[in-house]
């Protein structure tokens, strides 16, 4: 028993020091302005948090609400809930007694990262060349494969950072990416759907690796963020038919406003490039489950529903309440995101049948969740950076989560964008002008594209 207990202080030890290492890195994390970094450091601080309410420990609480406070700020996410907590938080009367652990004074602290300063073709050789030298304990090379797929991955793990992912093309080679996989290791990953013969070395300050492939003529440096088109979108008008939506300020209705976005949106993306689909090419009704069903048979990589929000009540309240919002699928709800839920899901009230709460944990995966709060983020800060250049009183009303029935089922990162409110007289007024809603709707296209770019 005592053995036990001597064990168990000691996992527990570890552990808190390893989470004082993490909430340490995203705070270096948090102070940056790369939403890449910014996104890492919230989602370490909000695993920590879960940790520390597990083991009880306040300073870890405090450290890690700070934290979510701080970069949910930064990133315009909902961390209304977060900011109570903190304020709430009170200290143990009693002191914590925490198990002593000895510091390895040999151990090596990470202070820097090796830059990766280009990617370029010589021959068949991709060479990859950092600011400074390489060793062997640097790389970690290994090889996955996938039967299922018949996918072969080679991945490289490079002690080291870059300023931005990278796509490399080749003929005869499926994809080839450079990425940062954390804040001090950088990954190159080649995939292809039949084996390689990979081999590499180091030379000084660079990395090449003998792909065995045709020879590249051209050896100029890889642009970076070039992304595939091959990308299929389907855009969602909320509501049509005989479920008009919102009726707002001079009775305009959600169901017009947001069809009419919507297709000024799908003419940016067949422009650049990417597949588009729409739910619906015209004003017709249709069940919320057939929406994602059909974004599903469509193998669509990315689901944005659009609407328009509104509020009731007296007319001073009703030109009090406005602001865009980009809402992101999730089990948990605050007041706010519950009101405009349960506005947008009475649409179609056979789907709450469907949808038994039982059932909604089943659509929801990890991966998915933190893809659509990506993909939020990208999309409200764009549409927000597009309208502030041409008119003022543009309201930020953050990235919020919350149990939208529209973005249940979908199989791809789901969110729905909250265009204004409708019940607002001067937003009203701007979500039926053509020129709004083109900005509205090139605000979105950016942050689609932004989001591909940064997600290849």
């Amino acid at each position: 028993m005592k053995h036990l207990l001597i064990f168990l202080l000691l996992i527990a030890s570890l552990c808190y020091a390893n989470d004082e290492s993490i909430i340490k890195s995203a705070d270096k994390m948090a102070q940056s302005t790369d939403q890449g970094k910014l996104f890492r450091a919230y989602n370490s601080y909000k695993n920590v948090y879960l940790r520390a309410l597990m083991s009880d420990n306040y300073d870890l609480k405090k450290s890690a609400l700070k934290g979510i406070v701080k970069s949910g700020k930064k990133l315009h996410i909902e961390i209304s809930k977060y900011e109570i907590k903190l304020k709430k938080l009170k200290k143990p009367a009693y002191k914590k007694i925490r198990p002593k652990v000895k510091t390895n004074t040999n151990k090596v602290l990470i202070t820097h990262s090796n830059r990766l300063k280009s990617v370029n073709w010589s021959g068949s050789n991709l060479v990859l060349t950092f600011k400074d030298k390489l060793t062997k304990k640097d790389i970690n090379y290994f090889k996955l494969l996938d039967k299922k797929k018949k996918s072969y991955r080679y991945v490289f793990d490079i002690h080291g950072s870059l300023n931005q992912s990278k796509i490399i093309k080749h003929n005869e080679i499926d994809k080839i990416q450079v990425s940062q996989y954390n804040s001090n290791t950088l990954r190159l990953v080649i995939k292809n759907s039949s084996k390689l013969k990979i081999n590499y070395y180091m030379k000084n300050n660079k990395l090449i690796v003998k792909l065995n492939v045709k020879k590249v003529k051209a050896p100029d440096t890889i642009a970076p963020r070039v992304i595939s088109k091959d990308f299929v979108v389907v855009i969602d008008p909320g509501h049509g038919g005989k479920d008009g939506g919102a009726t707002g300020y001079k009775r305009y209705l959600e169901k017009n406003v947001v069809y009419a976005v919507s297709v000024e949106l799908k003419k940016l993306l067949v422009k650049a490039g990417y597949k588009v689909h729409m739910t619906r090419s015209k004003n017709k009704f249709i069940k919320l489950r057939y929406r994602t069903k059909y974004a599903n048979r469509k193998k669509a990589d990315l689901f944005i529903s659009i609407h328009a929000n509104a509020v009731g009540g007296s007319a001073s309240k009703k030109a009090k309440v406005y602001g865009m919002e980009t809402y992101f699928l999730s089990r948990s709800k605050s007041k706010r995101s519950g009101k405009v839920a349960s506005i947008e899901n009475s649409g179609d009230m056979e789907d709450m049948k469907y949808y038994q709460k039982q059932n909604f944990l089943h659509f929801l995966n990890r991966e998915k969740t933190l893809a659509s709060n990506k993909l939020a983020i990208d999309i409200q800060r764009n549409l927000l950076g597009q309208l502030r250049q041409h008119y003022s009183k543009i309201k930020d009303g953050g990235v919020r989560e919350g149990p939208f029935w529209v973005l249940v089922g979908a199989q791809m990162p789901a969110v729905l964008v909250e265009i204004g409110f409708i019940s607002n007289p001067m937003e009203a007024k701007r979500l039926v002008n053509k020129t709004y809603q083109k900005r509205v709707a090139k605000g979105i296209f950016k942050g689609i594209d932004s989001y591909f770019q940064k997600n290849p």
